[in-house]
């Protein structure tokens, strides 16, 4: 199904797919981005849409997807890491920190993983997609692994349509920047990748 990020319903549509499991490609507030919605424990089902990803991608299991979320105040619902502030007055923004899963955090598949890639988009759109989903989202750039990043949604649509469930369009994305990476080890802030927020 093809969507364009501006139609009435594109928001409730969006969560509507996410929510059943199914694959979206979806504009960001840097590249388009595969995304399915994410595990949590109180789920009744299990949809494993980071493994669904991985299979499109061709993407090594080794390599963790970064998880979207609506409020910067939901990052407290999974790690107990202190944030610098300097870090957190980014976001809303293009800035993906790394921190420590806490123990008892309500991410299903996910809590194993000693650390997870958080970011709190700037785009308002995609925030009251994820709100509504009720959980965080996967995100990872749209292109096979190892090959160039798709910013046209022409090569978008050609290479994937048959794949991703929904496509949602927001125009071509030439020239973005992906978000600026970083993680937290003993209060100290080091940056992993400079992307669109410089630090």
């Amino acid at each position: 199904m093809i969507l364009n990020k501006s139609d009435k319903n594109s928001i409730e549509k969006t969560a509507e797919f996410l929510c059943n499991g199914k694959i979206a490609i979806i504009p960001t507030d840097t590249v388009y981005g595969f995304s399915g919605i994410v595990d949590l424990k109180s789920a009744k089902t299990q949809f494993e849409t980071d493994s669904k990803i991985r299979a499109i991608k061709g993407r090594a299991e080794t390599k963790p997807l970064i998880q979207l979320i609506a409020r910067p105040e939901d990052l407290k619902l999974y790690t107990e890491d202190e944030i610098p502030q300097n870090l957190l007055k980014k976001w809303p923004g293009a800035l993906t920190i790394i921190v420590h899963t806490k123990h008892e955090s309500p991410l299903a598949p996910n809590a194993a993983l000693p650390t997870i890639a958080f970011r709190c988009p700037g785009d308002e759109w995609l925030r009251q997609v994820i709100a509504k989903c009720g959980a965080p989202i996967f995100s990872t750039s749209v292109n096979r692994s190892g090959q160039p990043v798709l910013d046209t949604t022409q090569a978008i649509q050609s290479e994937f349509s048959k794949e991703a469930d929904l496509i949602v369009l927001d125009g071509d994305k030439k020239n973005a920047l992906p978000s600026t990476l970083v993680s937290i080890e003993n209060g100290n802030i080091k940056i992993l990748r400079q992307g669109a927020v410089k630090l």
